[in-house]
């Protein structure tokens, strides 16, 4: 690269990075458009919509209408934020919170009213009812006749409405079959042919809105009850403006601790790292404005994974890089030949990582779903800036005169550790603490504690709102009224959400009975002097229903199939595969070991933290796989396969300690400094970090071994 070139592109990225920075700190124009401030944020950090339906009819509805109710209308909401929120309230009621909109009566408007949805022939017969449709999505198709593209509705119908509709429609060819809601028609396609897959498209010179529209018209229709709006507010964050302050805080504070970090310790590449990683961070604040977002605590850890796997990126090109020079080669010819051989680890640590979230945002529910989103943001991004804009910046300040190896460093030679001679004392450490955990887990099940500190999420509890005498603010509620409530429940798993515009303040607890009620009531009264005549209370079911966890569930398991099935094709080896996958769930069962043993709460934060630590250490693992790989390659007669495995460990020993302590810092910062629930959310997180780090370099590889030696067959 010539210097007038180099001086370019130094200068050009170094511009492009700044207004990426101003763009996210300032915006444009009068609606300060790109401004991290119109980032989307989750009912935890910046409140919402909270509306209340009440089933309608005679009696009180099953639990198996209430459970199909809510799961369908989560699906339903996800339309305006994956990180809505469902649950029961009482016997009849369900509460619907959606973050980031401040009018309840345009989502009112939107969201229709859940009501009936019936398939009419013109004469009036119902050949369809609402609960035979199993789904209703907007897609587009290319015409078959003009070529042009255009947006349909596609249906999904049950079994049993397969049937029903396979015989309608072989009745109606030519006819219009009505789609009636709530007594108002609000589609009428023509039959073309009988259907009888259970697969059927609407088509109608929709936009797609209109498409989207009807689509969601449709879903909210095959409730299994019928609903009425009883109220609605406009509720404040659930963690206020301080958790927000704080994680920025914290946030800048890591990042920064991580460049200077890297600099330190890669000197130029350092400082070329530094500028791409800067870009990183505009890059991703520019995108979740741009994509329309949802940012919540889980989303938080999407940006620290993928800013963790950034600097993971960096730090595998720079170690070959100085491995490269140590060999005598040139400066040029080492970061070329770094960059090549720093690829495939790249490459197959991150597509590896991005399968798990696609998998996660596609078949996941809310907080599952939006952690994905987050992430496979942050890892292309991540990928993008390690893979093209640090090789732009070195290539240019190489160019620009920074050509001397001391400027870089070299690789020093380090004497192999022999981690397979330690393996057994590694495997029993291990499973002598997964052991600890699962018994304490029954212990506690066994004594009533439950086998986890479950949170509201989970197990629901009751919802009281409060009338006080004066406008609280979040930070006055936190300080003052939530020790109030804690001393009455003997729990600290409290959340408050303001009601805007009122004095109103929704307090929800663990389950209280009449006693507790009026207990809280008292205390309430004498504490503040509300009138306790005034308060109401109902119980409510956790925000994490049975079928999201179920989703979850399945999700990570699909994911986790995906993953093995990658890292065989790509390693030709089902070994690699199920070692890795091992590692994975040992990583999983020491957290949960943790969290039984801490009783740190178990919420929404559980499941992105899960997710976080599959993801890191999948990564980690790969590096190692892909060195083994190498290795195996490049095999002497005189090499043992023992000697190979402690080499390729011992190689990538380095970028295992400064990619795990990076990471580590940026999350011991956020519980330093954060509130309550972002320490109980970082905590976890920080263990699982080490974890992930241990079982990488300690189990992965052993196993591999041991497999490589004790099962007999023939490589791929």
């Amino acid at each position: 690269m010539k210097k007038n070139r180099a001086v370019m592109t130094l200068l050009l990225t170094v511009v492009l990075t700044g207004l990426l920075l101003f763009t996210a700190a300032v915006g444009w124009g009068e609606g300060k458009t790109g401004a991290a401030e119109n980032i989307k944020l989750g009912l935890d950090l910046a409140g919402g919509v909270s509306i209340t339906y009440e089933a309608v009819g005679e009696g009180t509805p099953s639990a198996e209408d209430m459970s199909d109710t809510i799961y369908k209308l989560q699906k339903r909401v996800e339309v305006y934020s994956t990180e809505a929120e469902v649950y029961q309230e009482g016997a009849d009621r369900i509460n619907i919170e959606i973050p980031g909109v401040t009018d309840a009566n345009s989502i009112l408007a939107e969201l229709g009213k859940p009501g009936s949805l019936q398939f009419q022939t013109m004469d009036g017969a119902v050949v369809l009812e609402g609960t035979d449709v199993a789904d209703a999505q907007a897609a587009s198709r290319t015409d078959e006749i003009t070529g042009n593209r255009e947006y349909v509705v596609s249906l999904t119908l049950t079994d049993d409405g397969a049937v029903k509709f396979g015989v309608a429609t072989a009745a109606n060819i030519g006819s219009q079959i009505a789609i009636v809601y709530d007594g108002e028609v609000i589609s009428a396609p023509t039959v073309n042919e009988a259907i009888s897959n259970g697969q059927a498209q609407i088509s109608g010179s929709f936009t797609f809105e209109e498409a989207e529209q009807l689509a969601s018209t449709i879903r909210i229709g095959t409730l299994s009850l019928e609903l009425q709006e009883l109220r609605s507010n406009v509720v404040g964050a659930k963690l206020g403006a301080e958790a927000i302050a704080t994680s920025l805080r914290a946030g800048a504070i890591g990042f920064l601790l991580v460049i200077v970090f890297m600099i330190a310790a890669y000197r130029i590449m350092g400082l070329a790292a530094g500028i791409a990683l800067t870009s990183y961070v505009g890059l991703v604040l520019g995108l979740l404005n741009g994509f329309d977002m949802t940012l919540t605590l889980p989303g938080i850890a999407g940006i620290i994974l993928s800013i963790g796997m950034a600097v993971d990126a960096n730090v595998i090109i720079f170690a070959r890089i100085r491995e490269e020079l140590a060999t005598g080669k040139t400066v040029r010819s080492s970061m070329k030949i770094g960059f090549q051989k720093a690829l495939s680890a790249i490459v197959d640590g991150n597509i590896t990582t991005l399968i798990a979230a696609l998998v996660l945002a596609i078949k996941g529910s809310g907080s599952v779903k939006g952690f994905a989103q987050t992430l496979a943001l942050g890892i292309v991004v991540s990928m993008f800036t390690a893979l093209v804009v640090t090789r732009l910046v070195l290539h240019a300040l190489y160019a620009l005169g920074m050509q001397d190896v001391k400027f870089y460093g070299m690789a020093k030679e380090s004497k192999e550790i022999n981690f397979l001679g330690k393996k057994k004392i590694c495997f029993i450490a291990s499973l002598a603490v997964i052991a600890a955990g699962l018994i304490l887990m029954g212990v506690n099940a066994g004594s009533g504690k439950g086998a986890l500190e479950y949170s509201l999420e989970f197990q629901g509890g009751t919802s009281t709102t409060v009338e006080f005498n004066e406008d609280l603010s979040i930070e006055e509620i936190d300080a003052q009224v939530v020790p109030v409530v804690s001393q009455v429940t003997g729990d600290n798993d409290i959340q408050t959400q303001k009601v805007a515009g009122t004095n109103q303040v929704i307090i929800k607890t663990k389950e209280l009975d009449l006693s507790g009620r009026e207990a809280l009531n008292e205390k309430l009264a004498e504490n503040f002097g509300v009138d306790s005549t005034t308060i109401t209370a109902e119980n409510i079911s956790g925000a994490i229903s049975k079928e999201v966890k179920n989703d979850a569930i399945v999700a990570v398991v699909i994911a986790t199939v995906c993953m093995l099935i990658y890292i065989w094709i790509r390693f030709k080896d089902v070994r690699f595969a199920t070692s890795a996958v091992a590692a994975l769930v040992h990583d999983v069962l020491v957290v949960l070991a943790f969290y039984a043993v801490a009783r740190v709460s178990v919420g929404n934060t559980f499941i992105a933290c899960m997710l976080t630590i599959v993801g890191y250490s999948i990564n980690a693992t790969i590096v190692i796989f892909d060195r083994i790989r190498e290795n195996m390659a490049d095999m002497k007669k005189k090499d043992t396969l023992e000697h190979v495995v402690n080499a390729s460990i011992t190689q990538t020993l380095t970028r295992s300690i400064y990619t795990s302590l990076t990471t580590f810092v940026m999350v011991a910062v956020l519980y330093v400094l954060g509130v309550a629930s972002i320490k109980e959310f970082a905590l976890p997180l920080m263990v699982g970090i080490v974890c992930g780090a241990y079982s990488s370099v300690c189990i992965t590889g052993a196993l591999w071994y041991l497999m490589k030696t004790r099962i007999v067959k023939k490589d791929m």
